[in-house]
């Protein structure tokens, strides 16, 4: 049985996008779109028996029709080539309310045959051209879930999260029981698993992460553990393999050095009733992220850092570039920001992020900040982004996200929430 498992889509992501005049999108939309394409195309032209997406199909718990489009043109694509994928919801799927829909739900409500949703921690049982696939899904799970019981409003965050782990675990082991041991099972989860390294979605998941072991899972009941909701790609263990597949684009400059793409995996059997799991990991081309960093020393910096835009064009083209110019201190005005901009992007680059002159003695810039000052958070990040000479757009984003972080441990605290 050949599988395809993938995961965090995060449709409607759109910085560091411009307009595509083609699709009425960002270019951002587009980089998305295209790698969910190649996943559809192949899992249809290499006849893949099933697609497991484990959660988070879109950036918000909102998308605009357009997206939820788009989205639905791909799903039903497979559903029609009689390729089966399963939907698990993750954190960026949920509504603030439980009892309102997710985006993906629809699909559940109209039983197009071939696409199944789950939001409830529940077994599935999926018809494919090699047989009978058997799945556990595990759907995001909420503080909320459990505060919503009477019995459980009272507890602490370290209390109420090993509640959470040991319902999880019962949940879960309740559903293996149900398991025929003849035919293959996959246990598919958006959940932040111990071990795990985390990448940039630190800084967009909404809400605290229920951290799990995979003990907690029950994994070795499993011939496969499908992850979802951490962007890095790694593997957790081999037996079985549990596979956080990561995210199929690159969102900011924290991915940059990171492989994005699939697992594509195949379950056979071995002897009697005993089966086993070969996988690798596909990468696929997403869009490059390139970080310039350039030494324009001496008494001509600007002409020193225009010959290396010219000479490194490769390395940046058609990419999301920053670039990082140091000069002699004294000379920070002696290179045109915009002139260098213009020369990456005539140079192949396919967006201009920000261009920073820096030297020693913009780096140990320091302020004299009043103790009142210093105990506003919002007031110290405000002059920080001053001090790193952030271009406006860039420093409207840092000061955007900031104030979210902010008002986020300004209410835990008010709540006596924890945090980490």
């Amino acid at each position: 049985m050949k599988l395809l498992h993938f995961s965090d889509l995060h449709l409607g992501v759109e910085l560091y996008g411009t307009p595509d005049s083609r699709t009425g999108l960002s270019s951002r939309v587009s980089d998305f779109l295209r790698m969910f394409d190649i996943i559809v195309e192949r899992a249809i032209d290499e006849q893949y028996d099933a697609v497991l997406f484990s959660g988070d199909a879109f950036k918000n718990r909102d998308p605009s029709p357009t997206l939820q489009r788009e989205f639905a043109k791909r799903v039903t694509k497979l559903a029609r080539a009689g390729v089966p994928i399963v939907i698990i919801v993750g954190n960026h799927d949920l509504p603030n309310v439980l009892t309102r829909a997710t985006p993906v739900e629809i699909y559940q409500v109209l039983s197009i045959p071939g696409v199944h949703v789950c939001r409830q921690i529940e077994r599935v049982d999926v018809q494919t051209r090699s047989g009978l696939l058997q799945i556990v899904a595990l759907p995001w799970v909420t503080r909320s879930m459990l505060l919503a019981l009477p019995q459980y409003r009272e507890m602490g965050d370290v209390d109420l999260e090993r509640e959470m782990a040991s319902l999880i675990a019962n949940a879960v082991r309740g559903l293996m029981s149900e398991l025929d041991p003849r035919h293959p099972a996959v246990l598919m989860a958006h959940v932040s698993v111990q071990g795990a390294s985390l990448g940039y979605e630190q800084s967009i998941m909404l809400g605290r992460d229920v951290t799990v072991g995979l003990d907690d899972l029950n994994s070795r009941g499993f011939d496969y553990v499908a992850l979802g909701h951490i962007h890095k790609h790694q593997v957790l263990s081999t037996n079985p393999p549990s596979v956080y597949a990561g995210s199929p684009e690159r969102i900011d400059f924290g991915e940059e050095h990171e492989a994005k793409g699939y697992v594509s995996l195949t379950i056979e059997p071995n002897e009697g009733t005993t089966r086993e799991t070969a996988w690798e990991f596909v990468e696929l081309p997403a869009r490059v992220f390139k970080t310039l960093r350039l030494a324009a020393l001496g008494d001509d910096p600007m002409e020193i850092a225009r010959r290396d835009v010219v000479r490194l064009a490769n390395e940046y083209r058609e990419a999301v570039t920053r670039c990082f110019i140091q000069v002699d201190p004294g000379r920070e005005k002696s290179v045109n920001a915009q002139e260098i901009r213009r020369l990456l992007l005539e140079n192949g680059a396919g967006v201009v992020t920000h261009v920073i002159i820096e030297s020693e003695t913009t780096n140990r810039a320091r302020e004299q900040i009043s103790a009142d000052a210093a105990r506003d958070s919002m007031k110290m990040l405000q002059r920080w982004a001053e001090v790193r000479n952030y271009d406006q757009a860039l420093r409207d984003r840092v000061l955007e996200r900031g104030r979210e972080l902010i008002e986020r441990r300004q209410t835990e605290q008010g709540r006596g929430g924890r945090h980490g």
